[in-house]
């Protein structure tokens, strides 16, 4: 065996079992891992088995150990071995998964994977797709095919005329994620084109004010973006009600399910995206709940022709051929690799039931954790979570609650035995529950609420 390639399996390997047995929190101070990991670049270079021997050492003690089953900061999933070892291959066999012509089998595992995906999702099998680097460029990739949609029925090619003198476009949301608005930056929609309506009791978003927003202009090309499971609460948008409200006024739907996409795998939580079908795109991200390594967006697509009219690129050295695809005409990359692999071999060893199961798992596991803190003392549940998101904060005797609060989540996470992120929600510090690890189990969640009570009597 290559030694290069052995060396890295070894230490691979036992960075993967000394997962749930070491710090999560293993963040180092920057000036001693710029210390560490600044070398000499010489003229005759060095022995690779030192450089890779001398990078996992180095780089160690500053990898956060987001694949423990205590990691519940932000949504980030594990990775499943079977992923990893997919991964491997893909840099391995270094196919430019750009079109057909270079990389054939990359170019059928898409589609195969796609056809996977639209079935566990409920998504319609009409619609195309894109594999992206994440969810933030799946949201570039269906609204781009919004923008183009949109702006053609108002007799406008984006594509050939630009932005400059278009007929400006309405971006209706409620709740939603900074990546959108990011997306639409990228766009040149621009944020000023954002209209937020009000909000329900529970976080989604208000029909009526969604009505309202929609029926007072009728003539502006108008996109209407959702929440699949918002970010702090895992909050569902009414779906099937929007949508058909949205396409009476000619609105085009998109779908944010960055993690919340998902539930449509799970028979227990599929009714929260009732009406999915019904939507004009979807965005998600197979690297939170599938378990897959990072790269891993998906973009999903009804239109196809929009899609395609918005992304396509042509060129002289392109090989044309008849009944495949070419992926480059439905990303935004020319230069890419095959980070379909690592999914399709995810879901063709977890199946079905194994998607199921890790969506129920960490939804069951993000109930136990808030519930076990809400009978905590000095512990305030501000949401309990509806699918694996969940919220409370640390309440002081002087008032002072925002304090509290990132005191206990600053020495939880200085234990090294679990890791929780602080955010700001209606105003106040908050600490969040995010459980998207297949690691973590019901051992976790009592141990978890065990390490938050100590923390809590500590500083009593």
């Amino acid at each position: 065996m290559n030694p290069e390639l052995q060396l890295a399996a070894e230490l691979a390997d036992e960075y993967i079992n000394g997962i749930g047995t070491t710090d999560v929190s293993r963040e180092s101070d920057p000036v001693k891992l710029r210390q560490r990991l600044s070398k000499d670049l010489t003229d005759d270079g060095t022995p690779p088995l030192t450089v890779l021997q001398e990078l996992y050492d180095d780089a160690l003690p500053g990898l956060l150990n987001t694949a423990d089953g205590r990691f519940f900061g932000w949504v980030i999933g594990g990775t499943t071995p079977v992923s990893i070892a997919a991964d491997w291959l893909v840099s391995a066999w270094d196919q430019n998964a750009a079109a057909y012509a270079c990389a054939p089998s990359a170019a059928i595992i898409e589609e195969i994977a796609a056809e996977w995906l639209k079935e566990l999702l409920g998504l319609p099998q009409q619609a195309s797709y894109a594999f992206v680097t994440g969810c933030q460029m799946a949201h570039v990739t269906a609204l781009a095919a919004a923008r183009h949609k949109v702006l053609k029925a108002a007799n406008w090619s984006v594509e050939e005329q630009g932005l400059f003198g278009a007929p400006p476009i309405r971006v209706i949301v409620g709740e939603h994620h900074e990546t959108l608005l990011r997306a639409i930056r990228q766009l040149g929609i621009g944020t000023d084109a954002v209209r937020q309506v009000a909000l329900e009791d529970d976080g989604t978003i208000s029909l009526d004010a969604l009505k309202a927003e929609l029926e007072s202009d009728s003539s502006t090309p108008t996109i209407v973006s959702l929440a699949a499971g918002d970010l702090n609460r895992g909050a569902f948008d009414p779906i099937d009600a929007v949508c058909d409200l949205a396409h009476e006024h000619a609105a085009w739907v998109h779908i944010d399910g960055a993690f919340g996409l998902w539930a449509g795998a799970s028979d227990r939580f599929r009714h929260l995206v009732t009406g999915i079908s019904k939507a004009d795109s979807w965005a998600t991200d197979a690297h939170k709940w599938l378990n897959v390594p990072y790269d891993s967006g998906i973009a999903f697509i009804k239109d196809a022709d929009a899609h395609k009219s918005a992304m396509t690129i042509h060129a002289a050295y392109k090989i044309e051929m008849d009944d495949v695809r070419d992926q480059i005409d439905w990303g935004p990359e020319w230069s890419r690799r095959a980070r379909t692999i690592p999914l399709y071999a995810a879901l063709r060893t977890l199946g079905r039931n194994g998607v199921a199961n890790i969506i129920e798992s960490c939804c069951d596991a993000a109930a136990g954790i808030v519930d076990g803190l809400g009978r905590l003392p000095g512990v305030e549940v501000l949401a309990r979570p509806v699918i694996n998101q969940g919220l409370v904060r640390f309440l002081a005797d002087d008032g002072d609650h925002d304090r509290r609060t990132d005191e206990i989540i600053e020495r939880i996470n200085a234990t090294g035995e679990a890791w929780f992120g602080p955010t700001e929600w209606n105003g106040m510090r908050v600490m969040r529950i995010s459980v998207s690890n297949y690691r973590t189990t019901q051992k976790d969640v009592v141990r978890t609420v065990e390490i938050v009570a100590n923390a809590l009597m500590e500083i009593q």
